[in-house]
C-alpha cells in the first residue's frame, strides 16, 4: 500500500475504476453515468469528457442533505463523519468523510511508520510515548448522530486500539478540550514528565506549545530548561503538517536542540492524505497514489479556463506549477483542494506544495507565489541572523508621499541584524527567482517591500479577534491581494511612525 509502482498511470486508473463501481448507483454515479465509464477502455478519458472540474458549491447542497441522513448520494451509504475544512481562504466547507476515508488514512499513517522505519532502521521512536496536538471534534449541534471537526481530530478518535493504549501520550477526551490556551496547557502538564520520543503536530504551533512546556518544567521540576532537549532528550522524530515545514525548520531545531533529531513532513486536507516524506534528507514528498484517492492537475497559468487540461500522474511535468483536483473515496469527484503543487520528481512522483491558490500576490503583474514568498523570507533570515514566527503579506498602496510596495507584516522570534538588509534581501531573493517581480520593479511598479515587525503574538490576537474557534489547524494567510487581513493585524499594534516608514 505505498506510492511508489513502475506504473503508477495504471494504478490511478484502477483505483479510478473502482471508485467508479462502487458509487455507480449513486445519485452522483446514474448524473454522470459511473457505471458506463468504468467499462470504458480508457476509463480516464472517459471520465474526464463527462466529469467536470467541480467547485465546493456543487457539493453544497448535496452535503446539506447527506448530513440530514439521506443516504446514496455522491458515494453509498450514509454518513456520520464531517470535517471541517480549515484552509487559509474559507470560512469553514463542510467536507462528507466516509469510512472508507478514514480507512484510508489509517493506512496513510502506517505507511509512514513503515517508510520510516525502513529508512532508519530505528525502533527506537516505538519504546516511547507520541504526543500529537489534534483538532478538536464533537457532536454536531445541528445534526444530532453526526461527528463534525478537524479532519485530524477524526483520525485520532479513529486510531488502531494498540496505538492508543500504548504510544498515545494525550488521551482524547484531553485532546479535544474546546479552549486552545487551556488545551495547550493541559497538554504540557500531562507529558512534561513523560518519556516522548514522537511528536505530530502543526510547525507554527508548536513554538507556543514548546515554550508552554519548557515553563511548566521549570516550574514542577525547578530546573533551569531552555529548550526541549531539556524536556525530552530522548525525541526522536517530529512529523510536520498543515503549515510549509520550509518556513519553521530552522526555529524548531534551535528550540528543540536535539542534533539528532529527525523531521518528516506529511500532506493532507479534509479531502485526504495525499504525500509524505520517504527521506528525511528529501524535502520533497512520496504521492501515495493507491490510497482511495485519484488526481489530477491544472497549469496555474491555465487554472481559470473552465476548458483547461486536466493532466494525470502519466502526463505531469517536473517544476510545473499545478492546481490539484482529486477524486475520494467520501464522493468527491474532481474537486478543488485550492493547494498548488509542483513536481520535483516524476520517478517515483514527488511534490512539493507551493502553496495556496488563492494566495498569489498579482497586485501589479509581479505573480509571487507564497512558495517564493517562504523562500524569499528564508534567504533574508540567512542574511541578517533573524528567524521568523510567522507572516502575511499584502499590497501597500500608493499614497502622494510613497510609493506602491509589499507589504510584509512578520513576527519575528529573533530580529534581523537590519531590517533594511532583510527588506533587500527579500527584493534581492524575488529579483531572482521570478522573472515577472524583475520585470516590474525594473518599471518601478513598485518599491522595495515595506516590512512591518509585529510584536511576539501579534498574529495569535489576530487569530482569536477573528476566528469562532481557534486552534492547532487554524492558519494565518501568507498572502492576500486585498488588505483586511493586513488593515485588521495593524489595528491591533498601531504604529507610531507613517506607514511608508516602518521598518
Amino acid at each position: 500500500m505505498g506510492g511508489f509502482s513502475k506504473h503508477p498511470a495504471r494504478v490511478q486508473q484502477a483505483l479510478l475504476r473502482g471508485l467508479l463501481r462502487r458509487a455507480a448507483d449513486t445519485e452522483w454515479g446514474r448524473r454522470y453515468g459511473f457505471g458506463e465509464i468504468a467499462r470504458a477502455r480508457d476509463a480516464v478519458a472517459a471520465y474526464q469528457a463527462r466529469v467536470p472540474l467541480h467547485a465546493y458549491a456543487d457539493f453544497e447542497e448535496d452535503i446539506r442533505r447527506i448530513r440530514e441522513g439521506v443516504r446514496d448520494v455522491i458515494w453509498p451509504g450514509a454518513f456520520r463523519h464531517f470535517a471541517v475544512s480549515s484552509g487559509t481562504t474559507s470560512a469553514g466547507k463542510i467536507i462528507p468523510v466516509s469510512a472508507d476515508m478514514l480507512a484510508a488514512n489509517r493506512r496513510f499513517t502506517l505507511s509512514v511508520g513503515l517508510t520510516y522505519l525502513a529508512r532508519t532502521g530505528n525502533i527506537g521512536y516505538l519504546l516511547g510515548k507520541h504526543v500529537a496536538l489534534p483538532g478538536r471534534i464533537e457532536e454536531d449541534p445541528a445534526y444530532p448522530g453526526m461527528k463534525i471537526g478537524e479532519v485530524s481530530g477524526l483520525q485520532a478518535e479513529h486510531v488502531p486500539f494498540l496505538y492508543r493504549h500504548i504510544l498515545q501520550a494525550v488521551p482524547n477526551e484531553m485532546a479535544f478540550l474546546p479552549n486552545w490556551e487551556e488545551k495547550l496547557r493541559t497538554v504540557a502538564r500531562r507529558t512534561v514528565g513523560m518519556d516522548v520520543r514522537c511528536l505530530i503536530m502543526v510547525p507554527s504551533w508548536s513554538m507556543t506549545f514548546f515554550d508552554e512546556l519548557v515553563r511548566q518544567h521549570r516550574e514542577q521540576f525547578g530546573s533551569d530548561a531552555r529548550t526541549l532537549a531539556d524536556v525530552w532528550p530522548r525525541l526522536q522524530v517530529f512529523i510536520a503538517g498543515g503549515v510549509a515545514l520550509s518556513s519553521y525548520r530552522d526555529l524548531l531545531q534551535e528550540k528543540i536542540a536535539l542534533p539528532n533529531l529527525r523531521f518528516l513532513e506529511v500532506y493532507g486536507a479534509s479531502e485526504g492524505f495525499f504525500s509524505f516524506q520517504s527521506d528525511a534528507n528529501d524535502p520533497a514528498m512520496l504521492l501515495h497514489i493507491d490510497n482511495g484517492v485519484f488526481f489530477e492537475f491544472v497549469r496555474m497559468d491555465e487554472i481559470d479556463d473552465p476548458n483547461a487540461r486536466r493532466y494525470t500522474l502519466g502526463e505531469v511535468e517536473t517544476d510545473v506549477r499545478y492546481g490539484l483536483f482529486v477524486s475520494t473515496c467520501s464522493g468527491l469527484w474532481s474537486y478543488p483542494v485550492g493547494d498548488i503543487v509542483r513536481f520535483a520528481e516524476t520517478a517515483p512522483h514527488k511534490i512539493l506544495v507551493a502553496g495556496r491558490t488563492s494566495e498569489m500576490m498579482d497586485a501589479y503583474g509581479e505573480a509571487v507565489f507564497s512558495e517564493e514568498a517562504r523562500h524569499a523570507l528564508y534567504a533574508a533570515c540567512e542574511r541578517t541572523g533573524a528567524r521568523v514566527r510567522d507572516f502575511h503579506v499584502a499590497p501597500n498602496f500608493p499614497s502622494p508621499d510613497r510609493p506602491p510596495a509589499h507589504q510584509w507584516l512578520v513576527e519575528f522570534e529573533r530580529s534581523p541584524d537590519s531590517m533594511d538588509r532583510f527588506a533587500r534581501a527579500i527584493d534581492d531573493y524575488l529579483n531572482e527567482a521570478n522573472r515577472h517581480y524583475r520585470i516590474r520593479r525594473e518599471a518601478q511598479a513598485f518599491g522595495l517591500p515595506d516590512v512591518v515587525a509585529l510584536p511576539p503574538g501579534a498574529f495569535y490576537a489576530w487569530l482569536r479577534e477573528t476566528r469562532r474557534q481557534v486552534s492547532g489547524q487554524t492558519k494565518v494567510p501568507r498572502m492576500s491581494e486585498r488588505r483586511e487581513i493586513a488593515d485588521a493585524v495593524l489595528a491591533l499594534y498601531p504604529m507610531e511612525t507613517p506607514a511608508g516608514e516602518r521598518r
